[in-house]
Formats: C-alpha cells, structure tokens, sequence
C-alpha cells in the first residue's frame, strides 16, 4: 500500500476511476437531461457548438406516468412534456406568443404556459439528433464503465479454476485444457464476441456476457502458470501430507498466494473490455439505440471531423482515452507495488 500510495500516477489514476465509478452510477441525476437515454431530441438546434444556449419551451402533458424513485435512479424520467426552442415570446390579451427557432413562425400558448419557459444551456453542445451531448456522455459511463466489472467477473469465474486445475493436475487434463485455450485464443477477440453477440442477440447484457466468455483466457495462462510455479512449495507439500484434499489446497493454499497477478491482469482486462464495448458500438452490435454508449457516439459522428465540428466525435473519443489509459496505469502500478522481490 506504501509502495502505491508512492507512486503519483497510480493514485491519480485511481481517484480518476473513482471520481468515474461515481458519474457512472449517479449520471441520472448528474445529467442536465435526465429523460431516458438523455433521448430528447431537438434538430432545431443539432449540431450545435459547446456553451450553446436556448430558451426551451416546454409544454406539458396531461397525463402523468408517477415513476418511483429507483426507476428515475437506474433508466431516468420518462418525459411526456413537448419542448420546443424558441428565440423569444411575448405575453399580451392572455395568449403567449412564441417565435420558434427552427422557422422563425410565431406561435401562440395560453398565458399561462409563461412559466415553462426556461434558458437551457448545452455545455458541450447536441449532437446530430440536438441532443445534449454532455447528458449522453454521463450516462454512456456506465454502459463503458460497467461492462468492465461484468467482463472481469466473468473471466475470473472461469479462467480462476480452469487455469488452478490445469496447473495443479498437469499431464493428461493440462493438455485437454491447454488444447482448448489454444484454440480459443488464435481466435480474434472481436471477431469472437461480435459471433457470441450474434448468437445471444444484441443488446445491453448480451454484449457483457459476450465480451466477459472472450477475457477468461488470459487469466487461465496465468493462473496455469503461477500454479505450476507455486505447486512446488514446500507449504503445498505440506499440506498434501496432512491429507488435506486437493480442492482445499488449490483454493485456500494455492490461490490466494497467486492473487497480485491476478489483480495486474484484471485491471488490463478492464481496460481491454471498455475498448471491445466501444468497437462492437461503433459497428453497432453493442448498446442497442437510443442507448447511449461512447463508441455509438463516435459513429454518429465521425464524419463530422472533416465537417468542421470534431468535438462531437472527439469529446467521446477523448473519454474512452482517458479511462483506459488510468486502468492501465493502476494495471502497472500495481504490479509495481505487488512485486515482492523489487
């Protein structure tokens, strides 16, 4: 802990997966628009410019859907209102009358309907459908965010005792084991979660799952060859002549000896998922629309590069840098820190 606390990229890195982890589970209510998805749309104003402000109409609905606290927490407000942006109103003889922003055509609203005009601000502008591109990019954190402890937890539920039964059996079984991760590892990674997409569905979990059943791989190697190393400790025989069983050896022996490469390869894997989300996104296999993800978000808009507006393909671009990079940072850190014979 000494050694990490040491080390200033480390902690940066990790208050900054922090300071992430905290915008990915509270991005509804961190969202400027915390409508569902941040889907409300205006192609009046699309496209436009960060710091960009409005006056925004918005005229109720009569009916009201009562939603509960948890449900405004984990998909946000379903809005039925009807906003329309304006560049100005007037209020005479009782009527409201607006001049709309798309046409420049006056409208008018009873009078009372005054009270719903508000200045709306986009502080990193809309995106092509005029939606606010800051509300999407706090609620595609946790699509970017969580796909990585899913992703993880999935590789480690398997690749943790396929790799500690192959190490620690060795001959016959390593070799069966071994054969099968070899062939599973000359296989693409993405070309192997976009056919486990295919065959779940597209979707929210399905690319979760899918990316998770790619990563296990990696920490059976790893696993495989810790235990081969530390099977022949003197601690484990030990432990064979006390009689006690070989799944207590390997799981309360074994392992938790072998956990700092495991914890290096975790924080990869992380970093590895959040690039694979954002691949399968951007050929539009991942998230499923109006769901926002980073990588959806980039392919949207990527062309606008060359169109004078590069923000709205490079803001989320610059989002998936930043948190890779810190995970791969904390990846190295820890090894660093984990190391015992430096």
């Amino acid at each position: 802990m000494h050694k990490f606390k040491r080390s200033k990229t480390g902690m940066f890195s990790f208050w900054f997966i922090i300071f992430c982890g905290f915008v990915a589970v509270f991005c509804y209510t961190l969202a400027p628009d915390n409508s569902n998805s941040a889907n409300q749309m205006h192609l009046e104003i699309h496209s436009k410019p960060p710091g960009f402000s409005v006056q925004m109409l918005s005229i109720p609905s009569e009916n009201k859907n009562q939603q509960s606290w948890f449900s405004i927490f984990m998909k946000g407000k379903q809005y039925s209102s009807t906003e329309i942006p304006i560049t100005s109103y007037l209020v005479q003889n009782n009527q409201l009358e607006v001049t709309k922003y798309a046409d420049g055509l006056p409208k008018e609203f009873p009078a009372s309907y005054e009270k719903y005009i508000q200045q709306k601000t986009f502080y990193l502008g809309t995106d092509k459908y005029g939606r606010d591109l800051l509300s999407r990019l706090l609620i595609g954190a946790r699509i970017s965010f969580f796909i990585g402890f899913i992703a993880v937890f999935i590789s480690l539920l398997i690749g943790i005792p396929i790799g500690a039964i192959a190490g620690y059996f060795g001959g016959k079984i390593d070799e069966l084991i071994m054969w099968f991760i070899n062939i599973t590892w000359s296989i693409p990674t993405l070309l192997l979660v976009i056919a486990i997409t295919l065959a779940l569905g597209k979707g929210f979990w399905q690319v979760f799952i899918a990316v998770g059943l790619t990563m296990w791989v990696e920490v059976a190697r790893v696993v495989r060859g810790q235990v081969i190393t530390t099977k022949q400790q003197q601690y484990v025989e030990a432990a064979k002549a006390l009689g006690f069983s070989d799944f207590r050896i390997i799981f309360k022996h074994i392992l938790p000896n072998i956990l700092a490469p495991i914890i290096v390869i975790s924080a990869a894997n992380f970093a590895a998922a959040i690039l694979i989300e954002s691949g399968l996104s951007f050929l539009g296999i991942g998230a499923q629309p109006p769901t926002p993800s980073w990588g959806a978000m980039i392919k949207n808009h990527y062309n606008y590069i060359i169109l004078g507006k590069p923000y709205l393909a490079l803001i989320p671009g610059i989002a998936i840098m930043s948190l890779v990079m810190a995970f791969m940072l904390i990846g190295n850190t820890l090894r660093d820190a984990l190391d015992v014979k430096a």
